[in-house]
């Protein structure tokens, strides 16, 4: 086990555990049995430290959802232009997910295993994400530095097509860092809304 995760609590261990597996065998394919063995303890032990496997996914899910909320948050309270906001975003947004891309993987593909009301609470969440996104769009629409033909909604959605299959190809060894990345992606996708494209 590396040092890294050896200094986290053992509730954390299991939840970063439980992430690999997750990502690798699909949550619905994933036991608890599997879980504990990867973790070489008994199955019995595993819920002293944890209730369910749907824990571990809500935990995942809403503990990123939080994440990528404080993040535009941090963006949105800045008096700069639409713009501006949008590529702080889109950097934010792929940052959040460089810092623990198997998380972002559960994240973004097993979510829809969470039982009522938090699959509705989490949907709710993303929903609220997304249309934060789309009011940047709009307000570089009414000031002028976004084109006015195009249309907002798909707009938000290629943006996010485009962000959120990062953890799927990015290498974290590769030459170029979350920040790089983001900037990139930002030139690219920021540059294709401007008037001046």
């Amino acid at each position: 086990m590396s040092e890294a995760i050896s200094n986290l609590s053992r509730k954390e261990q299991v939840i970063r555990k439980a992430a690999e597996l997750f990502k690798e065998k699909g949550y619905a394919a994933a036991s608890m049995r599997d879980l504990a063995h990867l973790l070489g303890i008994e199955a019995a032990s595993l819920y002293s430290h944890i209730k369910s496997k749907e824990e571990i996914l809500r935990s995942l899910c809403f503990d990123m959802a939080a994440e990528f909320q404080k993040s535009l948050a941090e963006v949105e309270s800045k008096n700069v232009t639409a713009s501006e906001k949008l590529r702080n975003g889109i950097i934010g947004h792929i940052q959040v997910m460089a810092k623990d891309l198997t998380a972002s993987a559960v994240f973004m593909n097993e979510h829809r295993h969470l039982s009522q009301p938090y699959l509705r609470d989490f949907l709710l969440m993303r929903i609220n994400y997304i249309n934060r996104f789309k009011s940047i769009i709009e307000q570089g629409v009414k000031s002028g530095e976004f084109k006015d033909s195009i249309d907002k909604k798909l707009a938000v959605m290629t943006l996010f097509s485009s962000l959120n299959w990062m953890p799927m190809w990015y290498d974290p060894g590769s030459a170029i860092d979350p920040l790089q990345l983001g900037l990139q992606l930002a030139d690219m996708l920021v540059n294709g809304l401007k008037k001046n494209a």
